[in-house]
């Protein structure tokens, strides 16, 4: 039984709610030796028997009845209780949802405590290069294999005073050094005409310029043949130095396959071959030139004819340079 109803009906009234049950069940029963009755609608609300006159009810009638009885006088005590000034109690029902708003409204400020102390955290450091432009000089020499690279920055060097860093040459010669941890990977790159993982030639750079400071003092620095890709020209200049310009040698393919093959006879490079050329082709054109192409619209590429003899190619490039 509901609480309220429980103390809606006082002990002693018990014995008087069965008795005016019994005399309603008389009403409606017959002098027959033997009658029962059944309100229809209920599963067994009033069952009475009579037996030479007297009625009984039965105890399932009765609660049935003191059940309806306890109802009503508990919703009489609710109305009494809302002419109260604090006004009813609050159902116990309403109360199960308070714990999931509580468990929501913590939830949903621990969120935002979150997210605002995130926005509120600075953005990392960017790395600082190791040098400034006001220290070094760096030029970036850059053209398709067999474009005369190498014989351009041999000329400014000694006209200049450059200091002359093929990026080739520093891997040939890291692939040679006993013991080097990078040495088969790069034998590999060579051979198939692919180019070597950016972070071991930026890093073999730095360590020649660190040295070239230590040794000689020099702060020109041509760099043959290096940036090939835009990610390597990133990270070099996030790392190591912003480029002054880049200095880029143009020439057709077919002068350049002439050149290389000629130059296999006696060089004995193992990428001097037919196949290999062709493959070192396809990766300038597809990876390096868009570099080329990047600087250009930055206004830091000076372009020259790779075509004629190089004495001519020395003589456009040594007017350019002083411009």
């Amino acid at each position: 039984m509901h609480p309220i109803a429980a103390s809606a009906v006082p002990r002693q009234g018990w014995r008087q709610l069965v008795q005016r049950t019994t005399s309603t069940a008389a009403r409606f029963s017959s002098p027959s030796p033997s009658f029962t009755s059944t309100i229809p609608g209920r599963r067994a609300t009033l069952s009475t028997t009579t037996t030479t006159g007297k009625v009984q009810a039965t105890s399932v009638s009765a609660s049935a009845f003191v059940r309806r009885q306890a109802a009503a006088a508990s919703k009489q005590q609710r109305r009494a209780y809302s002419s109260l000034p604090g006004g009813p109690p609050p159902p116990k029902n309403e109360l199960k949802f308070w714990p999931f708003i509580v468990i929501l409204a913590l939830g949903s400020g621990c969120y935002i405590l979150l997210v605002n102390q995130r926005q509120e955290l600075p953005a990392p450091p960017k790395p600082v290069p190791t040098f400034s432009p006001d220290e070094v000089t760096v030029i970036f020499v850059l053209g398709g294999p067999g474009a005369g690279k190498g014989t351009q920055c041999a000329n400014l060097v000694k006209d200049y005073g450059f200091t002359h860093l093929s990026a080739g040459d520093l891997l040939r010669a890291e692939q040679e050094r006993p013991g080097s941890q990078f040495g088969e990977l790069i034998k590999d790159c060579i051979k198939n005409g692919a180019i070597v993982p950016m972070e071991v030639t930026v890093q073999l750079l730095e360590n020649a310029m660190t040295e070239t400071l230590s040794s000689s003092g020099s702060r020109k620095f041509l760099i043959d043949g290096f940036p090939r890709k835009m990610d390597q020209a990133l990270k070099f200049e996030e790392v190591v130095c912003p480029a002054k310009f880049v200095l880029f040698f143009d020439c057709p393919e077919d002068e350049m396959s002439r050149r290389l093959l000629e130059r296999g006879k006696t060089s004995g490079r193992s990428d001097d071959n037919a196949e290999s050329i062709r493959k070192r082709f396809r990766t300038f054109v597809d990876t390096s030139m868009p570099v080329v192409d990047y600087y250009e619209k930055e206004g830091r590429v000076v372009k020259v004819d790779a075509t004629p003899s190089p004495d001519k190619v020395y003589e456009d490039t040594r007017g350019r340079i002083k411009k």
